[in-house]
């Protein structure tokens, strides 16, 4: 109740989540405001500490606002085809533009720059900017000592970081380890300021001159001309709704570029439900998201991460079907636990903050599937899996084998008892079905004759155990009555065709017992947490993408459009929506719903998928 009551009383401090825009390098991000404040950062990893964490704490995380003195409004936008983020700000006295990115640097073997670009430009008239830089190092618990490192440029150290910074902006000690300044723009004007992750080893000899200043526009350009030419790669343009290229920007900025891993959000802790429990760290690798984000690049012609991630679930898994787990480090790292950071008061009251995620240790059977399905598309590319791989491979078949039987945690990881999930059982199935189909079409050694036994066995029990012959519908686990939104991922892996009468009836019986003002919940069914969540945006991507392959077209756009309607205004799509209040909730922006997003588009702009007559 405690922390209901913090929401309560401090709600008015903290922006809404979707007011946040998103800036990133490929190993790093930021959250920016409408006000130009960076409530986010967490520096040089995704799953580093945060710099700056006012998100989760509005007294004590740190944050690095440039804003105008006194009343202005805001507008903000991306350069076309890039992750530069332009905030602009206008007065009554006159209009100035923010711009705002991590700079990008050409050439995959040099070291990233690490380094976030503030650029300041006045546009008409004249007004005045405050800049406040109070990083807060630690997730909060650090306030760093700050000192002069040369003229115009300063080193924020603490714990096992250091930030410098460096600006042409007149900048002063402030009452509180932190920098301040005023700033008068005027039209034409130009003002810079870097801010650089340093190792605490480095920050010693660290040296910044008027030529670090200079070189601010040179990284401006470089990373608009990097974000445009991976852009140019993408084979479809946008259609009807949020932009298709947006969503691949982002879920490409998701990616940890020195090891192909994908990170399902940049944040942690955004809450389900405002002031609840179901607060979670998403700043990870989870083989799911992975897999559905490198189909989604792959389908708009990006194959360079469908390779980076293959070869990072083979390396973080050892090799070894046994060592597999539902999700990593961004580095490759196993154990990730779970701790709550007891002192944050977390966004809008909601608590505990957590760092790092007990999912972890989960045993989630679609696991198996998964790499097989990311195998299969690989093959399909003409790519024949080696020895060694093959040898993972036939490991993996096994396992799905092996553990078909076992209860779960299924896809949306529950925490209450595991359960004999029906999406779980479907994905062992692909796994076999997939080893099956890349050992004869490559002629590799493996016991094909049982394989196909074995998975035929897990098709009738699915079909009996999973499936109420009452209603027509596939359930969400075995003996339930309830239905599940993963169903609707059942046609993907070829289990059952789209329009199949047994799938038409379950993705009805989704639309009406799972829908919220036309938007679709996960489940209803208890999951050992307390509290309500809002709409799961993905799944209703997954409605539309469902209703598009059973050629229900009118229907589908209709669930399409619901589901664009929960972006914000640049077209950044967050977990989950609450109807009731119009807000977003979860970690944002989710990679989960902007994949779910890509695919559902393409899917209504595409040709229908075959159907059950000719499978």
């Amino acid at each position: 109740m405690s922390g209901v009551g913090r929401a309560t009383k401090r709600s008015g401090e903290y922006p809404a989540i979707g007011d946040y825009a998103l800036i990133g390098d490929c190993h790093s991000a930021a959250l920016i405001s409408r006000r130009g404040s960076i409530d986010w950062c967490c520096l040089p990893r995704f799953d580093s500490d945060s710099c700056f964490g006012r998100l989760l704490d509005w007294q004590k995380g740190g944050h690095f606002e440039i804003s105008p003195a006194g009343r202005f409004s805001s507008h903000r936008e991306y350069l076309e085809k890039s992750l530069v983020l332009v905030t602009t700000f206008r007065c009554p006295s006159g209009e100035a533009r923010l711009i705002d990115f991590f700079a990008m640097r050409a050439g995959g073997r040099q070291r990233p720059r690490r380094e976030l670009v503030r650029i300041i430009e006045g546009v008409r008239g004249a007004l005045r900017l405050n800049v406040r830089f109070v990083p807060r190092l630690d997730f909060g618990e650090v306030k760093p000592w700050i000192r002069a490192a040369s003229p115009g440029a300063w080193l924020a150290v603490g714990s096992n970081a250091a930030l410098g910074i460096f600006a042409d902006v007149p900048l002063r000690h402030g009452r509180d380890h932190d920098l301040q300044g005023t700033l008068e723009v005027h039209a034409g004007s130009r003002h810079h300021i870097g801010l650089q992750f340093l190792p605490p080893e480095e920050s010693e000899s660290a040296h910044f001159d008027e030529k670090a200043v200079a070189q601010l526009d040179e990284h401006y350009e470089e990373t608009l001309r990097w974000w445009r030419d991976w852009s140019a790669k993408i084979t479809r343009g946008d259609g009807h709704g949020v932009s298709v290229v947006r969503s691949a920007l982002v879920l490409k900025s998701l990616c940890y570029a020195p090891t192909g891993a994908i990170v399902a959000a940049p944040t942690t802790s955004l809450p389900e439900q405002i002031g609840g429990e179901r607060n979670w760290d998403y700043r990870f690798c989870w083989l799911r998201d992975s897999i559905f984000t490198v189909h989604a690049l792959s389908n708009l012609g990006l194959q360079a991460e469908a390779s980076g991630v293959r070869r990072f679930i083979q390396r973080s898994a050892a090799g070894n079907a046994d060592e597999l787990q539902v999700l990593y480090s961004v580095d490759g790292k196993r154990r990730v636990p779970e701790i709550d950071l007891e002192k944050l008061d977390g966004w809008r009251g909601s608590r505990p903050v957590r760092i790092g995620n007990g999912a972890a240790e989960q045993f989630q059977a679609d696991m198996y599937g998964l790499v097989m399905e990311l195998s299969w598309r690989w093959s399909e590319r003409g790519e024949r899996p080696d020895e060694n791989y093959w040898g993972f491979l036939t490991q993996i078949v096994e396992a799905a084998i092996g553990r078909s039987r076992l209860p779960d945690r299924g896809l949306w990881e529950v925490r209450s008892r595991p359960l004999h999930f029906v999406q779980s059982k479907v994905m062992c199935w692909a796994a076999i079905d997939g080893g099956v189909a890349l050992a004869e079409r490559y002629s590799l050694p493996a016991p094909v004759d049982r394989w196909r036994r074995e998975r035929d066995t897990l098709r009738k029990d699915i079909e009996k155990r999973g499936y109420d012959r009452k209603r027509g519908i596939f359930v969400r686990s075995y003996g339930s009555k309830d239905v599940d939104a993963a169903l609707l991922l059942l046609p993907a892996v070829e289990f059952v065709a789209w329009d199949d009468e047994r799938m038409v009836r379950t993705t009805d019986a989704i639309r009406k017992e799972l829908s919220r003002n036309g938007l679709v919940l996960r489940y209803k069914a208890q999951d050992g947490l307390s509290g309500d969540e809002g709409v799961f945006v993905a799944c209703t991507f997954w409605l539309a993408e469902c209703l598009a392959h059973q050629r229900r077209r009118k229907e589908a756009r209709e669930a399409f459009d619901r589901a664009c309607r929960c972006a914000n205004d640049l077209g950044l799509f967050a977990e989950e929506y609450q109807p009731k209040i119009g807000e977003m909730l979860g970690n944002f922006p989710q990679g989960l719903t902007h994949l779910a997003h890509v695919s559902a588009a393409l899917a209504l702009e595409g040709e229908p998928a075959p159907s059950s007559e000719d499978t």
